[in-house]
């Protein structure tokens, strides 16, 4: 449930502004503020289920979104890269320029394609 949780937080963050208002609040309150199903139909005036099957909806359309779109997975890419990127500069130039420049390409190509090739050559 917390992978789920942690998920479901972070294609929030990235794909909330293409949510309506009570999508935007429900889940706030669901994932976020950890409120249960009852404290939201309460707050709301709606019945338990109204509130279960609008946020299994709008999960669905986060799927959705992250499915189509794909920025959580590419800031997920963004930052191995980077962790790559700062454990080869740590080195203290030990590290071959050669991998450093290709951790740069990749980096590039994931901003201009989308997708990067794993794992990246050594």
């Amino acid at each position: 449930m917390l992978d789920k949780t942690v998920r479901m937080n972070a294609l929030f963050d990235f794909y909330q502004p293409l949510l309506t208002e009570k999508q935007q609040k429900y889940l706030e309150l669901y994932f976020l503020d950890d409120y249960s199903l009852g404290e939201i139909s309460e707050e709301f005036h709606v019945s338990r289920q109204a509130i279960y099957d609008n946020i299994k909806r709008t999960e669905a359309m986060l799927e959705e979104y992250e499915e189509k779109l794909g920025l959580y997975r590419k800031y997920k890419e963004r930052v191995s890269l980077y962790q790559i990127l700062r454990q080869n500069l740590e080195n203290g130039g030990t590290t071959p320029s050669h991998s450093i420049i290709e951790t740069i390409e990749a980096l590039e190509k994931l901003e201009e394609e989308g997708t990067i090739e794993w794992p990246l050559k050594d």
